[in-house]
């Protein structure tokens, strides 16, 4: 089975400092690889500055200007957020947010996350510093991940696979499906995989969701646009195991619209009908 992927959901541009293209090149990089649609993940997380302020992440909070469609790719606005805690936190959630970038005090209280991702369209919620996961059991990391599955913007665990953080894989995936929710399944975690460990744990992993009817995003992960839309490893992999490709949510840009809304985070399904 030869799979066609038109849908990009997990990509970088230079705001995540270690990546290397603006959003204007991922956008015409996409069009370029035949995409439908593109969503722009970067980095939300301490690893971007020492000093965590709303000024620092502005990009994101500026996003509304983005236009839905550019250039005929439809355009959705995301962030890859840091997992930070046993408890399934999210990077900002305990950083208080008391001024605007400006300055000026807000009325409301509201955490840094919530300043940040509240224009946000969703979130891949991954793994970095796995410091706070060693010596504890599986049971603790496995909770980790479906309390963060249960967070609402979260649409996708990122990059399960080269994390290194054993889990229950079923238990985390059983949670998935439940809530529409989507495991995925990440390129550029296999490109540097020389032991192959990753790529065995990813195979598992993508084995499980299609025996237990679990959806995935096929994600680049891309960090120049060169890679955007480009997922040869991963492909190879699945065609192996003969996933089936009603699973892979983002294979379309109506399917990958579905699923935002099916997991009652965001509906858009109206971009599809004005491309169609």
């Amino acid at each position: 089975m030869t799979y066609e992927i038109k849908s990009d959901i997990h990509t970088h541009t230079m705001f995540s400092r270690h990546a290397y293209s603006t959003i204007a090149e991922n956008v015409a990089a996409a069009r370029a690889a035949g995409l439908e649609l593109l969503g722009s993940a970067d980095h939300f997380s301490c690893m971007l500055f020492p000093e965590q302020h709303i000024r620092n992440f502005q990009y994101f909070v500026n996003q509304t200007v983005w236009p839905r469609v550019w250039d005929g790719v439809v355009l959705l606005r995301a962030a890859e957020v840091d997992i930070v805690s046993l408890e399934g936190g999210l990077f900002g959630q305990d950083i208080a947010c008391p001024a605007s970038i400006t300055g000026r005090p807000y009325k409301q209280d509201k955490s840094l996350f919530e300043r940040v991702t509240s224009n946000l369209d969703y979130l891949v919620a991954s793994v970095h510093d796995t410091r706070f996961t060693e010596d504890v059991s599986g049971a603790q990391t496995t909770g980790m991940y479906i309390r963060a599955l249960e967070q609402p913007k979260v649409l996708v665990l990122g990059h399960t696979g080269r994390s290194g953080v054993p889990f229950d894989v079923d238990e985390v995936l059983t949670v998935a499906k439940e809530r529409h929710k989507l495991i995925e399944v990440n390129e550029h975690s296999l490109e540097g995989d020389h032991k192959g460990d990753t790529h065995d744990a990813c195979r598992r992993i993508a084995e499980r969701c299609a025996e237990l009817g679990v959806g995935i995003s096929v994600s680049s992960d891309a960090h120049i646009a060169s890679d955007i839309g480009k997922y040869p490893q991963v492909s190879a992999m699945l065609e192996e195991i003969h996933f089936p490709r009603e699973l892979i949510m983002n294979r379309d840009r109506a399917s990958m619209l579905t699923a935002l809304a099916d997991a009652g985070i965001c509906d858009l399904r109206n971009l599809v009908a004005r491309e169609g």
